[in-house]
């Protein structure tokens, strides 16, 4: 059970390099072509797409979607808001940071959930937590500015997907700081 654990802790820690390093290729991407409307569309239709793959990813490598209901819901949500990206898109940037706004307080209280849940087998899950309260926050701020009278772009968008990087990074690490001091320890 212990090396299975330990695998589950290798991929998890791996997962989350790979989900900060998409986060921060994303923002990349969107600074500079935050002038570029059209790249910008796919970007901000890239985002939660991806958000919904690697929810699938994730919830098949640790037990399957019945074991994973806030992430299967993260599915179903991020599956949603990709759609309603498409549709905001054409009305307005005001539209499409309100989408966001919804969607970060969605999958921030489904992100802190699935935390919770794996706090007690993996651990470094107390980012996993902040992130998803902090998402919360974010989407109340985002779907604030989007009432607002400033046309809204991507790069009100991009804070809130560099400090999912951040999240995704620091767990990553810890993850593996813990497995390094417990491979020495064993030693």
């Amino acid at each position: 059970m212990t090396n299975q654990k330990s695998a589950q802790s290798n991929w998890l820690r791996s997962y989350y390099y790979v989900r900060a390093a998409f986060s921060i290729v994303w923002v990349a991407v969107a600074i500079l072509s935050a002038s570029n409307p059209i790249l910008t569309s796919v970007l901000l239709v890239i985002y939660p797409a991806w958000d919904a793959v690697a929810n699938v990813v994730d919830a098949r490598s640790n037990g399957g979607f019945k074991a994973n209901s806030s992430q299967t819901l993260n599915i179903f949500v991020s599956t949603v808001t990709t759609a309603a990206v498409i549709l905001a898109a054409t009305k307005s940037t005001f539209a499409v940071l309100a989408v966001f706004g919804v969607w970060a307080i969605l999958s921030g209280v489904l992100q802190l959930m699935t935390g919770v849940s794996r706090r007690r087998d993996h651990g470094a899950q107390w980012a996993m937590i902040l992130s998803g309260g902090q998402s919360c926050l974010a989407g109340g701020f985002m779907i604030t500015q989007s009432l607002g009278g400033t046309p809204p772009s991507i790069l009100d968008i991009t804070p809130y997907a560099g400090f999912g990087a951040f999240y995704f990074l620091i767990s990553a690490i810890w993850l593996a700081v813990s497995a390094r001091r417990k491979a020495t320890a064993a030693v």
